[in-house]
């Protein structure tokens, strides 16, 4: 891994401040408005005894559903009117709407998938609320709209989710988020019709959606329907495989694979490549430490075949011949390698492409390769190997940037990947690995041009000498002698990697002048199992204080100046921003945490909160109690220290993490003599975690956000 060392010693940093930080520093605290009169938040007198602490929970009653609980709706009412009426005054707001909705405004395609000679791909015009569904005869052909979701709601919140077409291409399966929430219905379409079929499947969430080879039917995952009103905060539990058959209600499906005795596995299945077995993965939490059971298919389904029940590695199905099954895995590798195994002696794995510097993130046969897809320094690279793992060809992509698809067929040498940067929207190509060569699909025309931005790759020590690496955009020709107002994201866990990606609302952050930092912090998977455990249970500290080294090292090197940094982060990220604000309020000028886990000692409660433990560990258990307490943001509040301006994001529909996090979060930080810099919540309405909001819903959050961002950094918006 290279590396370049550039930071300034940490006793400079207090030390260092441009003029012009000066002066945004002293223009932001004198624009300072009258205390903000906040909603009442009733104090309840709720306190749990746990391992001898007695834990205060005075907003207990806010994790209550807002569709249920008339009290937390009002709350939320009245929360967002004096959110509403602050956000009215910031004078970027509209200057950064009208610039997001530019950089949003260009024609986007998703990755196609090719089913017996169709193609089908995803097409947004640019500002439409949701992305379109087209399927096109033949590479060449002329795309028609197969499925519009536009048309499903008025207000643009019900979103096409997952779909797969079968193998001929006669049928589309396909599902449908409404207003954000995990929970889907799935419903097929006659793709040469464009009619649906009767059949509907409700309650599923967190599936694969795997046709069975013949067309007869589908595989998919689902829990048990929940009790009235508790769709959104119930625990899910008892996650089973099911078989549909088309022309039959659901009631008919036919259980494949339960773990009654595990009820806390989650169990998703995918048909091989050769039609002849069900492959289904079970997982406990969020740590890739799979089981792996094995059904042969035929007339009927077969016993089941256990591969692997140690739950101790990650597992991903590549591709088989016959007996003889390539995995993707980290049994024996940190940063993973390509194995075969037989299945009739499963415990004997033969090794093909070993363990190497960079991260083997990925792997898919297509024809008769298997291409797989490596981080280098949080980088994407391509390589393709033949199915025993000899080299063929590196896939030459651009410096820095991420590519992603690659999904093919064994029948077919054809696949098409995704390429973007923080400056490059996404590119669609098409590759032919029996020639190596490839070809623009869709490629978009712009509002933009690329090269007015510049993009970098920066290394910084943290606080235990780690080196972590950070991407740093900003407009070509920015005044680089003096501090710039600067957003730094972070999210650093989950084994989730930060790689380089296009979003026109962060990119009008930088277009009006301000600077995007974005740090590759331990807890992510950019280095391998090593990084993520390092970032994870005991060892979440150093997520932190990775991120505080960001922002001292963006301060030391006079790529911001003091007062000039807002952070961002979302779901973990949240957590992540909450957290370092509660540890260092003095070096924040504002922070933005979104849909934030907040209570770390009741995560585990609620909705898909239990997969958290392996992140987080245990509420339960006397060690973990005392590691989460001494970072939960909500109990970790600072009651008579100056904070930054803080606006916390979060929806109503939001069932990953409930808003209640960020409902007890906000009504803490209010209660709390926390300085007189303001401590706002926006609440959006039929939204949820992030997946399925329509555009017009993303360009204003994130223009009231940046716009909070730059009043308090002092970047000028015009």
């Amino acid at each position: 891994m290279s590396r370049k060392v550039l930071s300034a010693p940490l006793a400079l940093v207090a030390l260092f401040m441009t003029p012009a930080a000066a002066q945004a520093t002293e223009a932001a605290a004198s624009a300072t408005s009258t205390a903000i009169a906040y909603p009442d938040s009733p104090r309840g007198d709720t306190v749990d005894p746990q391992f001898g602490v007695d834990v205060a929970d005075p907003y207990r009653w806010l994790e209550d559903d807002v569709r249920v609980n008339p009290k937390v709706a009002d709350w939320v009412a009245a929360q967002n009117k004096v959110t509403d009426a602050y956000l009215e005054t910031l004078p970027g707001r509209d200057a950064f709407k009208t610039r997001m909705t530019e950089l949003y405004n260009y024609e986007r395609f998703g990755l196609p998938t090719k089913a017996g000679t169709r193609y089908f791909y995803s097409r947004n015009d640019g500002l439409q609320p949701q992305s379109v569904l087209y399927v096109r005869e033949g590479l060449k052909g002329e795309g028609r709209v197969l499925i519009d979701p536009n048309l499903w709601a008025k207000d643009g919140a019900t979103a096409l989710a997952e779909w797969t077409p079968s193998e001929d291409g006669k049928y589309l399966l396909y599902s449908v988020q409404d207003g954000g929430t995990d929970w889907r219905i799935v419903r097929i379409k006659d793709v040469a019709t464009g009619e649906d079929l009767s059949d509907e499947v409700r309650w599923v969430k967190f599936s694969a959606l795997d046709w069975a080879k013949d067309g007869s039917g589908f595989y998919y995952s689902r829990f048990p329907e929940p009790a009235e009103g508790e769709a959104f905060q119930s625990l899910n539990e008892n996650h089973s495989v099911y078989f549909h058959k088309l022309g039959t209600p659901q009631s008919e499906d036919v259980l494949i694979h339960a773990t009654p005795d595990k009820p806390k596995l989650n169990n998703s299945a995918v048909v091989t490549d050769d039609g002849k077995y069900l492959l289904v993965v079970g997982s406990e939490g969020t740590d890739e430490r799979y089981g792996l059971t094995l059904y042969p298919l035929g007339k009927r389904v077969g016993k089941p075949i256990t591969l692997v029940d140690d739950f101790a590695n990650n597992w991903e199905y590549v591709t088989n011949a016959g007996t003889r099954f390539t995995f993707l895995t980290n049994k024996g590798a940190p940063r993973q390698r390509l194995v075969s195994m037989d299945i009739r002696n499963p415990a004997e794995l033969t090794q093909l492409v070993a363990e190497n510097a960079d991260t083997l993130v990925g792997a898919s046969r297509v024809g008769d390769r298997i291409i797989l897809s490596y981080l280098g320094d949080a980088k994407s690279e391509a390589r393709m190997v033949a199915l025993d793992g000899k080299p063929v060809a590196n896939i030459n992509l651009s410096d820095i940037g991420s590519a992603s698809g690659f999904g093919g067929k064994s029948s077919d040498p054809e696949t098409f990947y995704a390429f973007s940067s923080y400056a490059r929207p996404t590119t669609i190509y098409r590759f032919d690995t029996a020639t190596g060569k490839s070809e623009i699909f869709a490629e978009p025309k712009l509002t933009f041009k690329p090269d007015d931005f510049t993009v970098e790759q920066r290394f910084y020590k943290s606080k235990d000498g780690t080196q972590v690496p950070m991407f740093v955009v900003m407009k070509k020709g920015l005044d680089r002698s003096k501090g710039s107002p600067t957003l730094l994201y972070g999210y650093g866990g989950f084994n989730v990697s930060m790689t380089p990606g296009f979003s026109p609302t962060r990119l009008a952050w930088v277009d009006k002048g301000g600077v995007l930092a974005i740090a590759n912090l331990r807890g992510g998977g950019e280095y391998g199992k090593a990084w993520h455990d390092a970032g994870r249970l005991d060892k979440k500290q150093n997520v932190f204080d990775d991120f505080i080294a960001a922002g001292e090292y963006l301060i030391a090197e006079g790529i911001a100046g003091k007062g000039q940094i807002a952070i961002e982060g979302g779901s973990n990220g949240g957590l992540l921003v909450g957290a370092v604000t509660n540890q260092r309020p003095d070096l924040f000028a504002a922070a933005l945490p979104a849909v934030g886990v907040m209570d770390m000692l009741r995560f585990d409660r609620f909705t898909a909160g239990r997969y958290w433990v392996d992140d987080y560990g245990y509420p339960s258990k006397e060690a973990d109690f005392k590691n989460l307490l001494a970072y939960s943001p909500y109990h970790n509040i600072k009651d008579g220290t100056a904070y930054p301006a803080v606006l916390v994001t979060t929806a109503d529909t939001d069932d990953r993490v409930v808003p209640g996090h960020s409902f007890k979060y906000t009504a803490a930080l209010q209660h709390a003599k926390a300085g007189d810099k303001p401590h706002l919540i926006r609440v959006e309405t039929r939204a949820g975690h992030g997946s399925g909001k329509p555009t017009d819903k993303i360009i204003a959050e994130a223009a009231d956000k940046y716009a909070f961002a730059a009043k308090w950094t002092g970047l000028a918006v015009e």
